[in-house]
């Protein structure tokens, strides 16, 4: 969307300039049509890599790119949807992924090794100040720690 309201600035059309052959035939080899099957998203996604391979895109095929990407987010949010995780979960994953010790997290951050110990096995909620001492030590926002909103 933001690219055809680009081009159509840029031509002082007010509208967004007609597909051209690129984008019809880009449309030839996969339709723009809703994903039904893993067979329709595997499809979608090796001709999404096989446009992200090229030199760059060209004006078609990054449209064509933005409305497959859509159709593939659609599906994946609907069939593969990702699970909130918890602020204490978000937490041992950071522990885990750098290989760090309760002992070296609680210290780097500033936080007492029995307050980390205590969250870490549900006994103590983080408060904002844990969130922003770990942020600051994992080099994150603190809103990694946070469940995400649902739409209302």
């Amino acid at each position: 969307m933001a690219t055809a309201k680009r081009r159509a600035s840029e031509t002082g059309t007010g509208a967004a300039a007609p597909p051209g052959d690129l984008y019809f035939n880009l449309v030839k080899r996969w339709p723009l049509r809703p994903l039904r099957s893993e067979a329709d998203l595997d499809a979608a996604t090796a001709m999404i890599h096989s446009l992200l391979d090229g030199d760059g895109l060209a004006g078609d095929e990054d449209d064509y790119l933005d409305v497959l990407a859509g159709l593939v987010e659609k599906y994946e949010a609907d069939h593969h949807p990702i699970a909130d995780v918890s602020g204490i979960e978000m937490l041992r994953f950071l522990i885990e992924n750098r290989d760090a010790t309760q002992g070296k997290v609680a210290q780097g951050a500033g936080v007492a090794p029995s307050t980390l110990s205590a969250i870490l096995r549900g006994g103590r909620r983080l408060s904002i100040d844990h969130l922003t001492a770990f942020a600051a030590y994992f080099g994150v926002q603190p809103a990694v720690f946070l469940p995400t909103p649902k739409p209302r």
